[in-house]
């Protein structure tokens, strides 16, 4: 069964998540007449400041390495792409899907993952560091474009399935749940969370786990895609991993001969294929299980109902533990990492000490502040910084530049 909305032609499940029935914004605003709060939604993510950024932040090669290796804002656009893909085969709302996505990486730092490690490093008396919950934190505090409100105030089913898009943080009675068990919510979801009930114990709808699923896909088909590029990766090495290998099988077997680089590209696009009518096909299966009436029931469900079938979960595995092992614990890659780690941790102890050494309004009102406060502000500044502002402002302090190349 579906519902047809009185936005446009567009049906929806009725276990989708409903923009009409949208749980609305922290602080009231009046709805447009044009489009949907998912909508306005992600027009408000991509105008901010924080989206332009990913332009020029790593996702696995700096910036230096080439112009045509993968950066946060390709990638993120690539799982929307993919995430718009499977929400529409499963009549689900492909603007709060998209949105989702377009969110998701808004938070990392310069310098991909070693940069997370080593601010979390950085912070690791001052709550830690998590940039999905940065991600948080930039659309609810650190964006500053509107007149009433700091943040983007956002509908709360984004905002939910932002800070839930990999499920529960908490279980019913508030205690940190799955990969949180035993440690602390992070510091921005502790903190927002004292300002609006966002369902922390709940799985999110199903928009919210096609996102994260895309991403998934997305980071799996082109980290290896840049990897081959690269030359980091090769063609032999594939054979090891089974899905991989029946994918090198089908386009040599189809295209006998073909050049390097469009047998690379066939072989990544079969790789989002093969996974996304899976990803399709189990999640109906679920859904059916489920038996949802509304979207409520796929928040209440005792799993994710947007996955990988048992054999390509297996096999989503392998291919991730093959990337890591040959792709990002490469040693070019590796001898990079420790010299932008290099850059993070100096950054970070030199405003901790100086804060008035960073730029206005960062180190506006600081003196006098405890220590936490001070540091979540160097956090802030440094996390929303590109790759090259990072190298400039190491740079502008500091004699020994670190040489990328």
């Amino acid at each position: 069964m579906v519902r047809t909305l009185g936005y446009g032609a567009q049906t929806w499940a009725e276990y989708a998540v409903n923009p009409e029935l949208s749980r609305g914004r922290l602080f009231f605003e009046p709805e447009s007449p044009t489009r949907t709060p998912f909508q306005r939604d992600r027009d408000r993510i991509i105008h901010s400041a924080a989206f332009r950024r990913l332009k020029h932040k790593t996702q696995v090669f700096v910036y230096h390495e080439g112009d045509h290796f993968r950066t946060r804002l390709t990638h993120t656009i690539e799982v929307s792409q993919i995430a718009r893909s499977l929400a529409r085969a499963l009549r689900l709302d492909e603007d709060l899907a998209e949105c989702l996505a377009l969110a998701h990486d808004l938070g990392h730092t310069p310098f991909g993952h070693e940069g997370e490690d080593v601010m979390h490093e950085c912070m690791a008396d001052y709550g830690g560091f998590d940039h999905n919950a940065q991600s948080l934190r930039i659309v609810t505090d650190l964006e500053r474009r509107y007149a009433e409100f700091d943040g983007l105030n956002l509908a709360w089913e984004t905002l939910e399935g932002l800070v839930k898009h990999n499920g529960p943080l908490t279980d019913r009675s508030g205690a940190p749940c799955g990969k949180l068990e035993g440690k602390h919510l992070p510091f921005a979801v502790s903190e927002y969370a004292r300002r609006q009930d966002l369902l922390l114990w709940s799985w999110p709808g199903a928009e919210a786990q096609v996102a994260a699923i895309a991403d998934d896909i997305a980071y799996d088909a082109h980290d290896l895609d840049d990897g081959l590029r690269a030359g980091l990766l090769s063609f032999e090495a594939m054979k090891d991993v089974p899905y991989l290998r029946r994918i090198l099988e089908e386009v040599d077997g189809k295209y006998p001969g073909l050049e390097a680089a469009r047998r690379i590209h066939e072989i990544g696009r079969r790789c989002i294929t093969g996974m996304v009518e899976d990803v399709i096909a189990e999640s109906i299966l679920r859904i059916k299980q489920v038996s949802p009436r509304k979207c409520g029931d796929i928040r209440a469900a005792n799993g994710p109902v947007i996955a990988f079938s048992t054999e390509m979960a297996r096999e989503e595995r392998e291919l991730k533990e093959f990337l890591f092992a040959n792709l990002y614990r490469h040693e070019s890659v590796l001898a990079v990492r420790r010299k932008v780690a290099k850059v993070v941790r100096d950054l970070f102890r030199t405003y901790f000490k100086a804060p008035e050494r960073m730029p206005e309004p960062w180190c506006a009102g600081l003196k006098g502040e405890c220590d936490e406060v001070k540091a979540r502000r160097v956090c802030d500044f440094i996390a929303g910084m590109t790759d090259r502002y990072a190298l400039d402002e190491h740079r502008r302090l500091f004699d020994d530049i670190p040489e990328l190349g």
